[in-house]
């Protein structure tokens, strides 16, 4: 990795550090936000479902160049196949998105219960997606589109009360000789990063932030290594152009308004504060013509959920074609969204994370004197058990129908019988209550019954011991395709264990799987699982590898049958047998029924 300093001196920026390698561009995802909040978050954490867009250059190529199809991230297609800036400029000739409508997209996005929406500006090819002064690499001025497509979606989304804004990637530009990032066309030693931020950068942030009206959110991406002073000086030189917009934390150096995830990732605890998780319809940003594996609205509304019971927003992203098409399957699962947030919009729009953690049955959000509960898993016998309600319970009713389901309350636990008309996607019951509910987080433990195939325990939930570690593991499984999940790692010495708690809350027999990554040099040990005052010994089975890019694949693995003779607080614990090489990256425990 190089690294190169330059020294700007027009007053807003003083000495850039850049690193100019991809390689680690995931390191360079700020996900730390301003500890002091930005008053005007409050939209935003109100909000909780977005739209992303990914248009470009990279939409007209559809993941294809001279013949030969490039799967991951569409948008890298210059940097996947070296393409020299002067041969991918000539694709701006060729650009020509006549069947672009503002309005159809503005629509899409308001029927889809979508609140803010935000579109790339620039990406790291360098298109100018707008009309700007600054540079004729743009849509209106090199395409024979000849229209600024940013000046009418802006007035569309806005006619319709939804909150707008732009990504704009600040350093890596590949058709400039001075930008970050291409090495194939220029020599990274000769560049002048000062020259390029100074003449293209900031001045086309400064045109975003002064031509297209309030703008809710300004996504920045891939800061390139500003120290806290200078960008500072950034975020306060755009701030003074709009003082209400929110800044990404993509700005860097923990100065953003909100915080924002890696692709794909949500965190495995609810976090307070403004933040979102951002993810793909299909597996690209950009448009790929051979790229079909669209999420089904089962599987957003499900992932909506999983998201707002931590907290979060989820900004989904769209990639249209290069005639200014979105996908059809974009188009017909987001409506289909819509539909189902028309009448269970109030356990999304507003909420905050769930008080109760996630149970087999789903996961939950709150709002005063309400728990929302979103069950994603419908159990066998029609009834869910929730855990650590310490409050007057006044009523509990089906938000959809508004009509009153049947509870008990036994202890702390409610139990509610299920509605006959169910959600194939997610069917929420909202539970009305008087006093203060506790944060369930540390007052209720995972429950396991045999009403679910599979009753999963989070590596988040266990307590280690001795080196053992939970930590969030990043890997791909392709280009750009970015994974994220939390494991108990560092498990090398029988004194470092992992202990999973939770209450069983039906007697049976149940199978024991442990759901882990192991590469190939650490398999064949042998590890310890007690039960019940009962160990079970078993060896680990390779996975996969993890490293140099490897992707990281998780298995399923059976380890016993058990006899739970009576309900009660259970507890698992895992530690290596002997000394050795880390025992495995363990993602959870499962509980299966045996019935």
């Amino acid at each position: 990795m190089k690294t190169v300093k330059a020294i700007i001196t027009s007053g807003i920026l003083s000495v850039l550090t850049f690193t100019t390698s991809v390689a680690q561009d995931i390191e360079r995802w700020d996900k730390q936000a301003n500890e002091k909040e930005n008053p005007n978050t409050k939209w935003f954490k109100e909000a909780k479902f977005g739209m992303f867009i990914h248009w470009g250059l990279y939409s007209k190529l559809g993941g294809e160049w001279n013949g030969k199809d490039y799967y991951g991230s569409g948008e890298w297609l210059m940097y996947q196949a070296k393409v020299s800036a002067t041969d991918y400029a000539k694709v701006a000739t060729e650009f020509n998105p006549v069947k672009f409508n503002a309005d159809e997209w503005a629509d899409l996005a308001k029927d889809a219960g979508i609140k803010y929406m935000v579109i790339t500006a620039k990406h790291h090819e360098g298109f100018a997606m707008y009309d700007s002064k600054v540079s004729d690499f743009n849509i209106v001025k090199a395409s024979p589109y000849g229209k600024d497509p940013m000046k009418a979606l802006s007035e569309a989304t806005r006619k319709r009360g939804i909150q707008f804004g732009f990504y704009y990637s600040q350093f890596l530009d590949w058709h400039e000789p001075n930008g970050g990032g291409n090495n194939w066309d220029f020599d990274e030693s000769k560049k002048d990063y000062l020259k390029y931020y100074k003449e293209k950068s900031i001045p086309q942030l400064k045109e975003l932030l002064t031509n297209y009206g309030n703008l809710g959110i300004v996504w920045f991406d891939m800061p390139g290594g500003l120290n806290k002073k200078q960008t500072q000086d950034l975020v306060d030189s755009m701030h003074a152009l709009q003082p209400k917009s929110l800044f990404s934390s993509r700005v860097g150096q923990g100065l953003g308004d909100y915080r924002t995830f890696g692709d794909s990732e949500v965190p495995a605890t609810p976090i307070k504060g403004a933040w979102e998780s951002i993810y793909t319809h299909n597996d690209s940003w950009g448009y790929i013509t051979h790229d079909m594996n669209f999420k089904s609205p089962k599987e957003i509304i499900q992932l909506l959920a999983v998201v707002a019971s931590k907290g979060g927003n989820l900004m989904l992203n769209v990639g249209p074609d290069g005639e200014g098409n979105i996908p059809p399957y974009s188009v017909k699962y987001l409506r289909e969204t819509g539909k189902w947030l028309k009448t269970n919009g109030e356990s999304i729009y507003g909420t905050t994370y769930g008080l109760i953690p996630a149970q087999p049955w789903g996961v939950t959000t709150s709002a005063p004197g309400k728990l929302f509960l979103h069950v994603l898993n419908n159990p066998r016998n029609g009834k869910i058990s929730i855990p650590g309600v310490n409050v007057a319970i006044t009523k509990v009713y089906q938000l959809a129908t508004k009509q009153p389901v049947k509870w008990v309350k036994q202890g702390n636990n409610i139990i509610i019988d299920m509605p006959k008309s169910l959600n194939d996607h997610n069917t929420v019951l909202a539970v009305q209550f008087n006093g203060k509910l506790n944060d369930g987080y540390s007052a209720s433990l995972p429950q396991v019954s045999l009403q679910y195939d599979f009753n999963t325990i989070d590596a988040v939930n266990a307590e280690v011991k001795g080196n053992a570690k939970i930590e969030s593991l990043t890997y791909s499984h392709y280009f750009g395709d970015w994974k994220h999940t939390t494991c108990i790692t560092n498990m090398s010495k029988p004194e470092d264990e992992a202990t999973f708690k939770f209450s069983v809350t039906e007697p049976g027999d149940y199978k024991i799987l442990l759901e882990y990554s192991c590469p190939q040099e650490n398999s064949k040990q042998e590890g310890l699982m007690s039960f019940n005052n009962k160990t079970y010994k078993f060896q680990t089975l390779r996975t996969s590898e993890f490293d140099s890019g490897k992707p990281l694949l998780f298995i399923k693995h059976p380890v016993a049958i058990v006899s739970v003779s009576k309900p009660g607080v259970y507890s698992i614990k895992l530690s290596p047998d002997t000394n050795g090489k880390a025992l495995f990256n363990l993602k959870s425990i499962i509980l299966q029924p045996v019935l």
